[in-house]
């Protein structure tokens, strides 16, 4: 498969993964989210909330394409733009980082090294936007906590954030620990050693993949958004 990743655009919102397009468990306040569930129009105001910061921050996000086809993205913005960022046992997010909210994929995508590829091209696109520092937070699953499928449009936190050991293995380290709720963060200014990390996570997970195509019952180590 030809694997592409490009930066999000504002006229690129058809190309995020379904649930992507849909859910707002980052962008809305939980409780106007609850207040507005029998009316407001998801996604909507997913759209309006790209396109928010967009118009006055830049690109926030990274879309991944499978011959030509939507499988995955990864979403990330300054903390002050969203909402739930401060409800965490673990909040705030440290004044000098971005923060990451969304890794998404499409089923179809989740053997083939998408994840780690879209983290490099976040890294990569905030290292040249001068950015010190990209946070996130994770979550902790219980043995038989398991995500539903990429299709899903349910919104929650094991549905909705990233894994905790997926941000570890990508180089993230976890600087407010939460047996259920970790926040971790990247570095970008260590002459740019997450570079190696995240290629060695990469090679890694593409072994994995290589190993596991032909059990239809794999499931990836991303929890998704």
């Amino acid at each position: 498969m030809s694997m592409r990743i490009s930066p999000l655009t504002l006229d690129g919102f058809d190309q995020l993964p379904r649930h992507a397009r849909r859910c707002v468990f980052w962008e809305m306040d939980p409780d106007a989210l609850r207040d507005s569930r029998v009316f407001a129009d998801p996604e909507f105001e997913k759209e309006a909330w790209l396109s928010m910061v967009m118009l006055e921050w830049g690109s926030c996000g990274q879309i991944a394409t499978l011959d030509g086809r939507p499988a995955g993205c990864a979403l990330y913005s300054p903390p002050g733009n969203v909402p739930r960022a401060k409800l965490f046992p673990t909040s705030p997010v440290s004044p000098d980082a971005v923060l990451l909210t969304t890794m998404r994929l499409e089923p179809a995508a989740e053997l083939d090294g998408v994840g780690p590829s879209l983290i490099q091209a976040v890294v990569g696109d905030l290292v040249r936007r001068g950015v010190r520092a990209i946070e996130a937070f994770g979550i902790v699953r219980g043995p038989e906590e398991v995500r539903a499928t990429g299709s899903s449009h349910e919104c929650s936190p094991s549905e909705c954030m990233i894994e905790a050991s997926f941000l570890e293995d990508m180089g993230f380290d976890v600087v407010a620990a939460h047996q259920r709720f970790p926040r971790l963060r990247l570095e970008l200014d260590r002459d740019l050693g997450w570079k190696a990390d995240v290629e060695s996570a990469l090679e890694r997970l593409l072994m994995a993949a290589a190993v596991t195509v032909p059990q239809s019952t794999h499931k990836s180590a991303v929890g998704v958004l």
